[in-house]
């Protein structure tokens, strides 16, 4: 039986504080929408944290701040993280292979999904409807 390494290729904690990008041509698409989203994340617990407060007026945006830049680069940190990177990149690379439908297929798609939510919203209110009519007016047993 081989040994199999546990340990982790490289740390994420030493990761933030480089700046080179890995294998920076692939999973380039998802890597930034991740990693714009993981930012905007940040920012917006930042200006949460500015607005709510609970820290003294002339420290509320200098922390704010702070919190905001540091998220921004954490997270610019952990889609290049090597374990990180390589899911995004094999995950760009999975989307690519998905054959998607086009308009007229997806609009007809929708129809029939609309159209059965309100069948089966219908047949459950008539389903709930006849429940309430047995249960208050046959048996008794509802009293409003």
């Amino acid at each position: 039986m081989s040994k199999e390494n546990t340990a982790p290729s490289t740390a994420l904690w030493s990761e933030l504080f480089h700046v080179a990008l890995y294998k920076p041509m692939l999973g380039k698409l998802t890597r930034q929408i991740t990693g714009f989203t993981f930012a905007i994340a940040a920012c917006l617990g930042a200006w949460r944290l500015y607005q709510v407060g609970g820290l003294p007026e002339n420290l509320r945006f200098p922390v704010a701040a702070v919190i905001a830049v540091l998220g921004s680069w954490i997270a610019y940190r952990v889609v290049n993280w090597p374990p990180f990177a390589d899911f995004l990149i094999g995950v760009e690379a999975e989307m690519n292979k998905v054959s998607w439908p086009g308009w007229t297929e997806l609009k007809r798609s929708s129809i029939v999904v609309i159209v059965l939510i309100f069948g089966l919203t219908a047949v459950l209110f008539a389903y709930d409807l006849l429940w309430y009519v047995l249960l208050k007016y046959v048996l008794g047993v509802i009293v409003t």
